[in-house]
């Protein structure tokens, strides 16, 4: 019985395929197995998967009609033996001590349901601003507290640099259909059951940027996708039970933010924003403020919560700032929701 799975589905991965599963085959740490899904792929993928099965015994194929990343995760999980279930793509590479390393600190660290790691992407002539942006910053998180601190702002793991116990991920009943992202609603069904984070301290795993990523092309991962998604879940928790919902942003995020928070039935009051054209109006009948009448809207308003939600570069910041000044705790008084 081996102490990991890896998990891994592919659809049409033919070009990438083989640079994936030598990485694995590279690891300094052995006790795995490797699961992976055909997802009705109609290039080479499937030939190579036959081939690959003929050379490592540790890998077993299932195969199914194309129904998507959630059906093939699903379906592979059924085959997993391992106790520590390691997501990886068909077109990621780890290092390679990954595996190691991952389940040095889960076997150290009985206390920790999921354990991720720094990544880096490549190739780096094909990685966009956007996109480094994104890794540096999740980089940047790496101990419990700071992951939950910014756990509504986005995805805070990448989904293949994961490696998570089978217990809890089963506790969380496995992946989930929504319409939306089926990785970081796990992240948040987990993160409200009270399960601890934590990351290996070093880059393990190198995610590929291409055009054609799943996060650009599936409407699962839109914008608005997104907002829905953090709106169910902040009710489901630091919502849970207050009676004065207050957003910081009167721009194009706070708007439709604010309309998610509606649909699940949160008690939204006020908008806070800088921006003098907006303060004295309305945005979804309620008033837009200017900061400095948060303290006394907070005194007088009963169980209230503010919620940051400043797209712009560097907002983030100057609006923690600003609610620190005001005596206001993050992760208690108020949550970053962008």
């Amino acid at each position: 019985m081996p102490r990991a799975s890896i998990l891994m589905p592919c659809y049409n991965a033919a070009d990438t395929l083989s640079e994936a599963l030598d990485s694995l085959a590279q690891q300094t740490w052995m006790d795995f197995e490797i699961v992976v899904v055909d997802d009705g792929s109609t290039d080479g993928t499937l030939t190579l998967l036959l081939e690959w099965a003929k050379k490592d015994r540790r890998l077993r194929l299932l195969t199914q009609a194309h129904g998507g990343i959630i059906a093939a995760l699903n379906l592979g999980l059924t085959a997993c033996q391992g106790e520590y279930i390691a997501r990886m793509d068909a077109d990621d590479r780890c290092l390679p001590e990954r595996l190691s390393l991952q389940t040095r600190l889960l076997d150290e660290s009985p206390q920790v349901a999921l354990v991720g790691c720094l990544v880096r992407g490549f190739p780096p002539e094909d990685v966009r601003e956007g996109f480094r942006i994104y890794m540096d910053w999740q980089n940047s998180l790496q101990q419990h507290a700071d992951l939950c601190r910014e756990i509504f702002i986005e995805s805070p793991f990448a989904h293949p640099s994961v490696m998570l116990r089978r217990s809890w991920l089963d506790r969380a009943g496995g992946y989930q259909e929504h319409g939306w992202a089926e990785d970081y609603d796990l992240w948040l069904r987990l993160y409200l059951l009270g399960a601890r984070f934590a990351k290996v301290p070093e880059v393990l795993l190198e995610w590929r940027e291409r055009p054609d990523r799943l996060t650009r092309q599936d409407s699962r991962y839109s914008l608005e996708n997104f907002l829905r998604l953090k709106a169910h879940y902040l009710a489901q928790g630091p919502l849970r039970g207050r009676e004065t919902v207050i957003v910081w942003g009167a721009g194009m995020m706070g708007r439709r933010l604010g309309k998610q928070l509606e649909r699940q039935g949160t008690p939204l009051a006020a908008f806070i924003d800088i921006d003098p054209a907006k303060i004295g109006h309305t945005r979804r009948g309620r008033p837009v403020l200017a900061p400095e009448a948060l303290p006394e809207l907070w005194r007088r308003s009963p169980n209230p919560v503010v919620l940051a939600a400043v797209g712009a570069r560097g907002a983030r910041r100057l609006i923690r700032q600003r609610l620190e000044g005001f005596g206001l705790v993050e992760g208690r008084d108020w949550w970053s929701v962008a």
